[in-house]
């Protein structure tokens, strides 16, 4: 992909002295995003599941989203920025900066696709220079990744939210709510995860995160779908067909979240209750 002509970045008042680390890979390096597929079984062992018997705790919402009502906003991993912007702490002018510049590209990126975006665009909606986006941003794949910490980091969020699906109507309520909650999530970052589905666009090494962090979501929803068949519940699936079982199970429910995104006219409500049903008859015996 042709980078476009940096030209010269203006020092503003806002930098400090340098002194982060990096937070993400030189453009160069690249990753098999096949080579995922290998991931241990026990990737996610440790992690706690939430339990559910016949009460139903409330729904944790990810630290990392905003706080509705309270007018705090919780730092996202993007307002640091991207590469250039990695070896030096921001201020509140520059994270100000560098959020026009992502909400400016998150628009350019939802109206043209990603392919047909150029950073004229962005500083142009920005109302910005293309010095000030080389301050923060090294190209426009950069700030697609910058766009994409926060969608992984919600995401990592509500897989690790996902809950011990029992036979009883807690397990079904829990799973219900888990769903609306993936729903959610998936809105508010529908154009990055559309873009992050094509790996001929994003490069590999984009496409390797998303990958990854797909089989970690399938991992959790058959942990969480099975594990309560080990105190003696039975389910239709061996545990052997788990894992496959919850594959195809997420890959339904991306595709519903998928049509919803792009303004297609369901009824989000009752597909929510359709996948829960479906999700809940793949592994639960009536």
């Amino acid at each position: 992909m042709t980078r476009e002509p940096r030209q010269d970045a203006p020092t503003e008042p806002d930098v400090s002295a340098p002194g982060g680390e990096s937070g993400l890979p030189a453009d160069g390096v690249r990753m098999d995003a096949v080579a995922v597929g290998a991931m241990p079984r026990s990737a996610l062992t440790g992690r706690q599941q939430v339990p559910v018997g016949g009460d139903v705790p409330p729904a944790q919402t990810p630290p990392s989203r905003p706080s509705r009502g309270t007018g705090v906003r919780p730092r996202r991993p993007s307002l640091g920025g991207g590469i250039p912007a990695q070896g030096r702490e921001l201020g509140a002018q520059g994270r100000q900066t560098v959020r026009r510049l992502l909400e400016a590209g998150l628009a350019e990126f939802d109206e043209r696709g990603f392919q047909a975006v150029r950073v004229d665009d962005v500083v142009r909606r920005a109302k910005t220079s293309h010095g000030t986006f080389y301050l923060y941003f090294a190209n426009k794949d950069d700030l697609f990744r910058t766009l994409l910490r926060d969608a992984l980091k919600d995401m990592e969020a509500i897989t690790d939210e996902f809950p011990v699906v029992t036979s009883n109507e807690g397990g079904r309520t829990a799973l219900r709510r888990w769903i609306m909650s993936f729903t959610d999530t998936y809105a508010a970052h529908a154009t990055v995860i559309r873009i992050l589905s094509q790996a001929e666009i994003v490069g590999e090494q984009v496409y390797g995160d998303g990958l990854r962090l797909l089989f970690r979501l399938s991992e959790a929803i058959a942990q969480g779908m099975t594990v309560a068949s080990k105190a003696g519940e039975e389910t239709k699936d061996p545990a052997q067909h788990a894992e496959l079982t919850a594959l195809a199970c997420l890959m339904m429910l991306e595709r519903i979240n998928y049509l919803l995104s792009v303004d297609v006219r369901l009824p989000k409500e009752e597909m929510v209750d359709r996948l829960s049903a479906i999700i809940y008859a793949a592994f639960h015996t009536p």
